[in-house]
């Protein structure tokens, strides 16, 4: 199996290492090929684009920054990718956004997987993320090997959208936890006690969560360098508040978290980081979360 990847970024450019590191023939592709080097160094091969690269490859995987980008390389990779192949996309996508692209792909006898991935970019580092898929179970059956290859655990959520949906879902319970634990950090702080001690106490209790566990670590060192951005988690958020509507479910908590993401983007623009959402707080109360020994990125 020859597999392509497309969008070797933040996230993608760990997936497609954790590939060549398990050994798979492995074809590359970004906007700026110096992201390519250590996989070139690693046995991977370069494309010069998105359509040369599905010349030469059995699956394409793409791991792109929105949908609207999404949309335009597939249609590039459905120029020269064989009718019987597979295009994998491991971005965040809305269900109706795969299933419509799926269509598009079944029209040139291109079959459609998504895949994306939840636990932050220090995980896929490590490749130990975990992967979220949809499709026929066929398809994920001849994938899985590969897809195992990026991540710690994997998950077969159904069919086609059903990953969107939980990916969506997980997204909107860690950026609810980050306003929260950004909260919790600030009581701390205001109360008087030691923050590192604080940490570690609610690590340690009932209260935890893995975004206090891990962005909690870059609020405190003052980084918020999570690799995530303002508008990433907007975009998220609002597939969130679309499945709400759509499936009669108030979502009040995720409500209130969209808002003040809202008011984060207005106050550090949207390419800021995500945790800096809890800078909100830190500014209204002239107050910052600062305490020692915590680190710059997780590793």
């Amino acid at each position: 199996m020859r597999y392509g990847y497309i969008g070797l970024g933040n996230l993608g450019g760990h997936l497609a290492a954790s590939l060549l590191r398990s050994g798979f023939d492995v074809t590359v592709n970004d906007i700026d090929k110096n992201l390519a080097a250590r996989h070139l160094k690693a046995g991977g091969k370069w494309a010069d684009t998105p359509k040369a690269l599905a010349e030469k490859v059995d699956c394409v995987i793409t791991c792109l920054p929105s949908p609207a980008i999404s949309e335009k390389v597939l249609a590039q990779i459905l120029e020269s990718l064989k009718p019987g192949s597979t295009w994998i996309e491991m971005s965040t996508l809305g269900r109706d956004e795969i299933q419509r692209l799926a269509k598009l792909a079944a029209a040139k006898g291109v079959r459609t997987m998504e895949a994306p991935v939840t636990g932050g970019v220090h995980l896929a580092a490590q490749g130990k993320i975990t992967v979220l898929a949809g499709g026929e179970t066929d398809l994920f059956e001849l994938h899985k090997p590969a897809l195992q290859a990026m991540g710690g655990q994997l998950f077969h959520m159904g069919p086609l959208g059903s990953a969107a949906i939980i990916k969506v879902i997980t997204n909107m319970l860690a950026f609810i936890h980050l306003v929260a634990d950004g909260e919790a950090l600030m009581l701390a702080r205001r109360g008087g006690l030691d923050l590192a001690q604080s940490w570690a106490a609610i690590k340690a209790s009932s209260g935890t969560s893995f975004v206090h566990e891990t962005e909690g670590q870059l609020i405190l060192n003052g980084s918020y360098d999570i690799a995530f951005t303002m508008d990433l988690a907007l975009k998220d958020l609002g597939f969130a508040m679309n499945f709400g509507r759509e499936f009669g479910v108030p979502l009040d908590l995720a409500t209130l978290t969209n808002e003040t993401f809202i008011k984060g983007k207005e106050a550090y623009g949207g390419s800021a980081q995500s945790t800096q959402i809890v800078k909100l707080l830190e500014d209204a109360l002239t107050t910052d979360l600062r305490a020692p020994g915590f680190p710059a990125r997780l590793e």
